[in-house]
């Protein structure tokens, strides 16, 4: 069964769960997944935290507690989350140990309704490294204006980091630039930079959604010849990218000073389109030094019938781009698309976060013990 799943973390894939709930981490199945099958880490974001404290169990004691402390809903969230954070995280320590910091990582988000802040994500971000208080968490920071000046502030302020949102080649070039601008400051105030993490979640399923969608509303031939490319073509594009950064004089100099390379990390990996096979963003993204984070669905079918044949991204450079042009010769903007995607993606966190707080609401002031 983890024949494939085996493969791809010898290829140099590090494997993670795009997916935690309460129940996952008090039944025993994340421990299970990470012992059968190569799990070596954990992202969350709002929409998966609104799902699984919406119709999960498991939060009961914890919501009828902190109604009885007449808590916000805002500070109720963030003592749920946490804890579910802080849990995963003990769960894959040893991974960290083992791993000596690189994997073992459960991710969590600042709140999206700070995307556009820059201030307030900082400040958001020192909160949940504290609240969590674990030495294998990362910090999610959306990868839009506000959020790369944030990125710096926070890597130079020791905190490990997973920018989040990524969808332009331009925006990744700049998220690995503020990375390095991030070290560089972390380097001058003394830290040590070897205890400094951070991935690039650069997302991929959706981009072929967007760009599809467009490509069908052309109709031509031509147009359908091209459904199912430009996202393949653009993740490999970046991982482009990534060699040219970290292969730098730049970045030789901080590797001077051992600090640890900003990996990529492919998200949004479960497909979108049932014409597509379900392991598509998976095995033709295998390179070594990047993270795949996956939804249960997703990883059950590279288990299943994944075919990993090895380094899927070396020699594929010429031919994304050339793949990338023709769907703009065709008058679909890349960046238009591009844009859209990361304004969608900000959106949709904060209309998970909105419904994650009225259920929250809803559940407290059901739960608050009757006056008197």
């Amino acid at each position: 069964m983890t024949d494939a799943l085996k493969r791809l973390s010898e290829e140099g894939v590090a494997i993670w769960l795009d997916d935690l709930s309460r129940k996952r981490i008090t039944s025993g199945n994340l421990a299970e997944l990470i012992d059968q099958q190569h799990i070596v880490g954990v992202t969350t974001n709002p929409s998966i935290f609104q799902k699984a404290i919406s119709h999960g169990d498991g939060y009961e004691q914890q919501l009828t507690d902190l109604a009885t402390r007449k808590v916000t809903v805002d500070e109720a969230i963030r003592m749920i989350t946490t804890a579910d954070v802080r849990d995963a995280a003990d769960i894959l320590r040893p991974v960290f140990d083992a791993t000596e910091g690189q994997d073992g990582r459960v991710s969590i988000e600042v709140d999206p309704r700070l995307a556009h802040n820059t201030a307030a994500t900082v400040a958001e971000a020192k909160q949940l490294a504290w609240l969590v208080d674990r030495p294998n968490t990362l910090i999610k920071i959306p990868a839009t204006k506000a959020g790369l000046p944030a990125i710096t502030e926070v890597i130079g302020k020791g905190i490990s980091v997973n920018v989040t949102l990524i969808f332009s080649l331009e925006r990744y070039r700049e998220v690995m630039d503020a990375y390095l601008a991030g070290l560089e400051k972390a380097k001058a105030a003394g830290l040590d930079l070897s205890k400094i993490y951070s991935v690039a979640s650069f997302f991929v399923s959706r981009v072929d959604s967007e760009i599809d969608k467009r490509l069908d509303a052309l109709g031509t031939d031509e147009a359908k010849a091209l459904k199912g490319k430009a996202a393949l073509a653009n993740a490999r594009l970046a991982y482009e990218a990534y060699e040219e950064v970290f292969s730098s004089d730049r970045w030789a100099a901080l590797d001077k000073a051992q600090a640890n390379k900003q990996r990529p990390l492919w998200a949004s990996t479960g497909v979108k389109d049932p014409a597509y096979k379900d392991t598509l963003y998976v095995v033709d993204l295998v390179a070594p030094g990047t993270v795949n984070t996956m939804p249960e669905a997703t990883l059950d079918a590279t288990a299943d019938h994944g075919e990993i044949t090895g380094n899927t991204i070396a020699g594929t450079y010429d031919q994304s781009r050339t793949e990338i042009a023709a769907v703009e010769k065709l008058g679909i903007s890349y960046d238009d698309v591009v844009q859209v995607l990361e304004d969608e993606g900000v959106d949709k966190f904060e209309a998970s976060w909105n419904d994650l707080l009225k259920s929250t609401e809803a559940e407290l002031q059901r739960l608050a013990p009757s006056e008197g």
